[in-house]
């Protein structure tokens, strides 16, 4: 599975890469990803300075540069390939693509990274990719096309853009929940990693100071499935770390249930604490264990 590039990646956290402190605060906190903003945290004007500092950055931390990614501007704008030129020689842990429009700007998108790794003797293919599915309204359409994309090791979905991309006034019910459209993203985006067999990352939850909201959304997606979450404050990394992190009992209950079947090799149901376990439940114990276990 192609997730086993990044490994156990549960917090991304975004910093400007026009901020040296801020950079610098992501970096030494407890972020498994660590992601410097080229795109939306960054002015036109701010682009080359922030280019540079990112590639400095990177080159004074080599030890570290494994989790430190780098998130450039749209293939459909005149950024990227100045972004990639810059930061390539630093050698970043890997590239977030904002705005994907389906599996072909991630093809464009290798060729560019394959000829930058094969100038600064890094080695092919081994910068990985996480992209954002669903930031436009014909994105929605291309989620379940990435399967086989070179790179790809992680999947996210966006809902400010995408509402900007539609022409919403917001993305929320009443109640504050995110409204169908945007609940539909998600699930393309869960739905889609999943047949690509890549890592689904939770887009960012904006009200950074609510880390009580914070905790039972992260909560909620990942028994739905996702894996991790984007951040954009370092207070939510810890929430988020501990949210997608199985429990002692999780652990415990799912190294039972293959020990179940292990013992049981021939059969195809198990009763076992007053349910009917199936192969399914047995999938699902051994995923989890992969969370947490090389």
């Amino acid at each position: 599975m192609k997730a086993n590039m990044i490994g156990k990646a549960r917090s991304w956290l975004f910093a400007p890469g026009d901020s040296d402190r801020k950079m610098a605060k992501a970096a030494e906190g407890e972020a498994d990803v660590v992601i410097f903003d080229l795109e939306d945290a960054v002015a036109e004007e701010n682009k080359p300075a922030a280019r540079a500092s990112v590639y400095h950055f990177l080159r004074a931390n080599p030890a570290d540069r494994a989790r430190l990614w780098v998130r450039v501007n749209p293939l459909d704008g005149p950024h990227t390939a100045h972004d990639l030129a810059a930061i390539m020689p630093g050698k970043p842990g890997g590239i977030m693509l904002p705005k994907s429009r389906g599996r072909h700007d991630v093809e464009q998108l290798d060729r560019l990274l394959s000829a930058l790794e094969g100038e600064h003797e890094i080695e092919p293919g081994s910068t990985p990719v996480i992209a954002l599915v669903t930031e436009t309204a014909a994105a929605m359409f291309t989620t379940g096309d990435y399967a086989g994309s070179p790179r790809l090791a992680a999947m996210t979905w966006g809902a400010e853009d995408l509402a900007d991309s539609i022409g919403a006034q917001t993305n929320r019910d009443p109640d504050g929940e995110f409204s169908f459209t945007y609940k539909m993203a998600r699930s393309l985006c869960l739905l889609g990693a999943a047949a690509a067999e890549v890592l689904p990352i939770e887009t960012i939850d904006t009200d950074f100071r609510n880390l009580e909201g914070l905790q039972a959304r992260a909560e909620q997606v990942r028994r739905e499935g996702y894996r991790g979450m984007l951040a954009i404050h370092p207070a939510q990394v810890p929430v988020i770390n501990a949210a997608f992190s199985p429990s002692a009992d999780d652990i415990a209950e799912a190294r039972e249930i293959i020990a179940l079947f292990a013992a049981n090799p021939g059969a195809g149901t198990i009763g076992w604490n007053g349910k009917m376990l199936d192969r399914p439940h047995l999938s699902r114990a051994q995923q989890l264990l992969a969370q947490v276990e090389d």
